[in-house]
């Protein structure tokens, strides 16, 4: 089964659910503001995805820029990434989704297509 972390206010999460429920696709929705991955889980799922950490940040949202993470981010190590991933689910790109053998950041329906079984 697919787990979604989403964040209920946010317009491409909500395309995005509607997407796989369109498609009768089962899935575990996690509010990624209250039940984020922890930063084992987060290296999980970064190793899994292949993708670079910095795909995990949710560059657009205000956390972030008040951060300036953008200034930051280039400096800090990995461990560090994920430490600051892994305090505020806000940080991470949404939706996440995780399924049996790949990872997904954001939503592209075109990727989603390929990756999701049942789609």
């Amino acid at each position: 089964m697919l787990t979604v972390y989403c964040y209920e206010k946010c317009s491409t999460c909500k395309k995005a659910l509607k997407w796989l429920e369109d498609r009768r696709i089962d899935f575990d929705q996690k509010d990624i503001k209250t039940e984020h991955p922890d930063e084992k889980t987060l290296r999980q799922i970064w190793k899994k995805s292949g993708l670079p950490l910095k795909r995990f940040f949710n560059t657009s949202g205000m956390i972030y820029r008040e951060m300036e993470l953008s200034k930051s981010l280039p400096d800090m190590s990995e461990d560090e990434q994920i430490e600051l991933l892994a305090s505020d689910g806000m940080l991470v790109k949404r939706p996440l989704v995780i399924g049996d053998d790949y990872v997904l950041v954001g939503f592209k329906e075109t990727e989603w297509a390929d990756k999701v079984k049942g789609a």
